[in-house]
């Protein structure tokens, strides 16, 4: 959902801004008559929601296409959320999507969504839920109206599984049958033209996604050769591009994008300074973790340095023991042979004596 609105209120101050720049009108008169490139084309928001707003067969032509239904089949198309394009809804939020009630049995919400966004898939989903919740006081669960939620996106939703118009439903995830048909997300890649199957192009959805994606007046015209609904679509957007309230909220809603993208343009190098700056200080922190681990591997070099000669020294000191061990063993033994000798000496002066005495 494409929403102007709110603080700063971006929209209107842009629109404040243009009010004293002069419109400028293409000079062209007829369709016919039309060259060079489309000031607003379908991928302007504005251009895209009065296109729709001002020709109910073009939206029942894209309603048509988008669903699959045979024209005839369509009884009602009922926008529930026109645009008056005025000064009363300066300073108001107003969404620039397309909300209608199809044959009174269903309601569909188109989205126009030309800029990439990596939370579209639940934020889509919010909005399908609400329009799901369709229930009128009075009415019971057996009323719910079948709710379409189709964006239009000119960035692939899904990188790694790129599909030209998918198609997703609530589906049993063992047996993969439909839990309930009235839940429907559509999403048309504009950007995949080539991967339109053949019930894409029955339905003519690869020119619609030309249509949109067309810049040129010439390239247009080709296309509204191709079918009366085409033929519609580009008449309608050469009036809209000549008519100067439309085309001042167009530059208006494309002035408010280029903000937007300047302002995100901005962050992200604001972002990518800061992601600098912090690896850069990741980077010193991981060269001192670095120096200090060094340090820590010379301390424990050194550690185990003095732990091996404290090794040698001990074995040193155990050597040593060993010694005076042994010469102290020896000396009991040499001590032992003196104590012997001096008894002896002893025995053999006492018989000594006694023979002189006799």
């Amino acid at each position: 959902m494409n929403v102007h609105s709110g603080p700063p209120k971006l929209l209107s101050v842009i629109l404040k801004n243009y009010e004293r720049i002069p419109t400028i009108k293409t000079q062209m008169n007829t369709l016919k008559n039309a060259t060079g490139k489309i000031d607003y084309t379908l991928l302007n928001d504005c251009m895209f929601h009065s296109v729709m707003q001002r020709n109910k067969k073009v939206l029942k032509g894209l309603i048509c296409a988008l669903l699959h239904l045979i024209p005839d089949s369509v009884q009602s198309v009922t926008l529930l959320n026109p645009i008056e394009f005025g000064d009363q809804i300066r300073d108001k939020e107003f969404i620039l999507d397309i909300k209608v009630m199809l044959n009174n049995t269903a309601v569909i919400n188109i989205e126009l969504q030309v800029r990439t966004q990596q939370f579209w898939g639940d934020r889509s989903l919010s909005y399908l839920c609400r329009l799901f919740n369709n229930l009128e006081k009075g009415e019971d669960y057996s009323d719910v109206r079948s709710a379409y939620h189709i964006g239009i996106l000119d960035f692939t939703l899904f990188p790694d599984y790129p599909e030209f118009y998918a198609t997703n439903k609530m589906m049993n995830v063992k047996r993969h049958y439909i839990f309930n048909d009235k839940f429907t997300l559509n999403v048309l890649d504009l950007n995949q033209l080539e991967l339109a199957t053949k019930e894409d192009q029955q339905w003519k959805l690869d020119y619609w996604a030309l249509l949109f994606k067309t810049s040129t007046w010439e390239e247009l015209k080709m296309l509204a050769e191709q079918d009366e609904i085409f033929q519609e679509t580009c008449e309608t957007m050469f009036r809209l591009n000549q008519d100067d309230q439309i085309r001042y909220w167009c530059e208006a809603c494309e002035e408010a994008d280029r903000v937007a993208r300047t302002i995100e343009s901005n962050f992200k190098k604001e972002l990518a300074i800061k992601n600098a700056i912090i690896a850069e200080k990741d980077n010193a922190l991981g060269e001192k973790d670095n120096a200090l681990a060094e340090k820590d591997n010379a301390l424990a070099e050194k550690d185990n340095a003095l732990a091996e000669k404290d090794n040698a020294l001990a074995e040193k000191d155990n050597a040593l023991a060993e010694k005076d061990d042994i010469i102290a063993s020896q000396k009991n033994k040499y001590e032992q042979l003196f104590a012997e000798q001096e008894n002896t000496l002893a025995e053999i002066a006492r018989l000594k004596a006694l023979l002189q005495q006799k």
